[in-house]
This record gives C-alpha cells, structure tokens and sequence, in this order.
C-alpha cells in the first residue's frame, strides 16, 4: 500500500446502514428501519466518512443528499449487499440440500456459440439444477478433467482426440464445418464452399493450436500439403471476426459461432471437395457414479442444436427475389 494511505476496513453493517439512509433521506427514518438510535446512527455515518476521507451526505433542509462522490460510493454498496444476500441465500439452500451443481467442462467457442442460449433451454427443464461451465479448450484435457472429477460432463469435440470407450461413455451431437469469413474486398470469389487450397493463399486469422476446429483445419493442410500463412492467433472468435470485417484476412471458425452473412462472406472449407466437418460430444466417465439430475442434459443440448443450426451454414447473402425465396 502507497505510503501515506490507510487501509479502510467497511463492514455489511455501516454498507447497509449507509445505503438506508441513502434510501430513506432522513437521519430519523433510516434509524426506525435499521431499529438502532438516531446518535448511533449518525455516529456510523460519521465515522465511515472520516475513514473514507470525503463526505458520502450533505443536508438541504431536514434531508440527506448524496454526495456525488457517495452515488458512486453507494453504488459499489449495493452491488456489494445484493452478492452478500445471494451468497447468504445459497448457503441456506446448500444447508438444506436443494442446490444441485452440473459442472460441465467446454471450449470458449462452445460456450459461446452455444450456451447464451442454452442455459434458459436447461433452465426451463432442469429447475433447482444450476449449470457449472468450466472453460479448457484443450479436447485431450477434458478427459483427465472427467477421470479427475473436476466435471460431471464435457461437451467436446471428438476428431482428433482417442476416446477410450470401456472407460467414456458418449453421446453424439449434430456435427459442425470448419468456415472460412472474409470480407469480400479480398477477391474471393463468393460461393458456398472454398477449397483450403484457395483459403491458403490469404493471410489467415486462426484460432489457437489448442482449439479443435484449428486442429482440424492443419490436419486439412498437411493432407492437402499446403502451408498456411497465419496473421494471427487467437483463441478469441470474436477478435478473428472482427478482423475479417476490416478487410484484414480470413477468418477460420466452426459453424456454431454462426457468422453475420450481413457482413462477411461465408464459405465451408474443403478439401477433395468435402466439408471439414466438426464432430462434437457429450462425454462422460462410466467409472463415476453421475448424478441422476445429469440425465437429460446430452439429449437436450442435441434438440437445441438442431433447433437452432438447422443447417452447418445458413444461406449466403443474396437480394431480390431469390432471397426471399431462400428465406421464405
């Protein structure tokens, strides 16, 4: 800590007692709330103020006005009580034995092409349970997180990992296909699908070694003997995206993230002019005991994707007519 500064310690009970009088706007109701005397009151008030070293009320006339620097202040409080209540509410429902946790391991573009949307889906069908997501994109590293019982379950892409099936169990989902996003400013020419042979040709933004669908696609290359050129490496989706959009390369990512056709070009990669398909699961270790409120979740998670990515890419941008016949 910077010589001279001391450290403040504030307590829930001066927080709560500072967001009431905030709330209530006189010395005199906040303490009825609070039940304590005005003096005790007033003397919290005070001495937090001098901690702090700026003042969190001024009067006008018989009220409390919050200071600009208290708004901010009182901010940070409540944010503070409301985490206190939900904690306290938590321990209550571990004490009585209703919290039931699914942890479940995936990569962060499964978690975020998938789970903004499927976490009301498993809401709505699994009350009481809450849904634990714990990030590796490493595939190989799921399975010793399952052998570990660090997770319940693990959706995992399962191409390029050896899954030992005396010892996981798995479900298959809906597959996937490796895309390439670019703007059209690079001369590509606009079509379905693009053979990595052409793809290779432009400066590419990939997602880390680590992720599956990179995986897939140097698998793609190394049979095709083709050596990529890489701009970047990024196990951030959104920042790959964002550069194709500027014109910056080209932009490999799995279908799942399901790119804006408004503003890209979209194509499935190929090689020997077939899809580089991703083939995804729900994996988990037959030697642990899984919890029966796991049941349901494989299936469910298999309905929501073919629900939402009816097709590995939607169609391409097109206008007039044939658009709203695409759509219709």
């Amino acid at each position: 800590m910077p010589k001279g500064h001391k450290r403040v310690d504030i307590d829930l009970r001066r927080m709560r007692t500072c967001v009431t009088v905030a709330d209530c706007g006189t010395v005199v109701r906040a303490a009825q709330v609070l039940r304590i005397t005005q003096p005790a009151l007033s003397r919290q008030i005070r001495g937090l103020e001098l901690d702090l070293g700026f003042a969190l009320f001024e009067r006008a006339g018989r009220r409390l006005i919050v200071t600009p620097r208290g708004e901010q202040f009182l901010g940070d409080c409540r944010g503070l009580l409301d985490h206190a209540t939900a904690l306290n509410e938590r321990a209550q429902a571990l004490r009585r034995g209703d919290v039931k946790v699914l942890r479940v391991a995936a990569s962060a573009l499964t978690i975020e092409g998938t789970f903004p949307t499927f976490l009301q889906v498993y809401a709505e069908r699994a009350p009481g349970v809450q849904l634990s997501l714990v990030e590796q994109d490493d595939p190989a590293e799921h399975l010793n997180m399952l052998e570990r019982g660090d997770v319940h379950l693990s959706v995992n892409v399962v191409n390029n990992i050896r899954v030992d099936h005396t010892r996981f169990a798995s479900y298959a989902l809906p597959a996937f296909q490796v895309l390439a996003a670019c703007q059209p400013s690079l001369g590509i020419k606009r079509a379905d699908a693009i053979d990595i042979r052409q793809v290779v040709k432009h400066p590419l933004l990939l997602p880390s070694a680590s992720v599956a669908t990179r995986m897939i696609f140097d698998a793609a290359c190394r049979l095709a003997g083709e050596s990529p050129t890489m701009l970047l490496e990024s196990r951030a989706a959104h920042a790959l995206l964002a550069l194709a959009r500027a014109g910056q390369g080209v932009a490999i990512v799995p279908s799942i993230l399901r790119p804006d056709l408004a503003a890209l070009d979209v194509m499935r990669v190929t090689h020997a002019s077939k899809p580089l398909p991703i083939f995804p699961a729900v994996l988990w270790d037959r030697r642990r005991p899984r919890p029966r409120y796991a049941d349901g979740f494989a299936e469910w998670l298999a309905a929501h994707y073919r629900e939402i990515f009816p097709g590995s890419l939607p169609p391409r941008r097109e206008s007039g007519k044939r658009k709203r016949a695409a759509t219709g």
